[in-house]
């Protein structure tokens, strides 16, 4: 299932919303087949009752195998938003990681020649939080989402300072800029005529 959206801060938008590669659920996919197969074999040449209660036993365990392996595959995210990396998995239990986009440090990833063909590795993430490196496996196309993380950090980056700068370059408000007047006006600055009539100059801005 995807990301839920009440599940995001405010202004924050979901950049990738990743399930594991279908390498996660490969070993029990070739059991079941494996076990239909045989299932099937057994069916077909050998007449004996044991024998075929055995062999669908075997068909039915290797499907609740794969069905629960299918089914943490589809509650499994690894999310990457404009302010942090999630990861949600479970069913009955969820457990999860959020890291912030400030906190990410380093991004590596792995890829062995048969994750090359298949467009499958894993992304070891280096941060500043208490848990150091974190590993992810079975992310696809683990370069694209290595490359995503690092645009995402930098667009963060720019936002963080564009605030910093709007935040400076804001004009002082008007009771401000009345006190400001007040205090030059006591230091001689200002006569108290030059005061009132600048005062009454920004109170009709209100």
């Amino acid at each position: 299932m995807a990301y839920p959206p009440d599940q995001l801060n405010a202004n924050e938008e979901v950049v990738l919303d990743l399930r594991p590669h279908w390498w996660f659920f490969a070993k029990h996919l070739l059991a079941l087949v494996v076990a239909i197969g045989i299932g099937i074999a057994v069916l077909a040449l050998v007449d004996d009752g044991r024998v075929s209660l055995i062999a669908g036993v075997l068909i039915l365990a290797a499907l609740i195998w794969f069905g629960l392996r299918y089914i943490v595959w589809t509650t499994t995210n690894f999310v990457v938003t404009t302010d942090r990396l999630i990861v949600r998995s479970g069913v009955v239990s969820r457990e999860g990681i959020e890291i912030p986009l400030e906190r990410v440090n380093t991004v590596f990833f792995r890829q062995s020649l048969w994750e090359r063909i298949i467009k499958s590795g894993d992304l070891v993430i280096e941060s500043a939080s208490e848990m150091g490196s974190q590993k992810f496996t079975d992310i696809r196309r683990p370069l694209n989402v290595q490359n995503e993380i690092y645009r995402q950090m930098e667009a963060n980056e720019n936002r963080k300072f564009d605030r910093v700068g709007s935040n400076m370059n804001a004009a002082p408000s008007i009771p401000d800029q009345i006190e400001k007047l007040d205090d030059l006006r006591r230091r001689g600055v200002l006569t108290d005529e030059e005061f009132e009539a600048k005062k009454a100059d920004l109170l009709r801005r209100l």
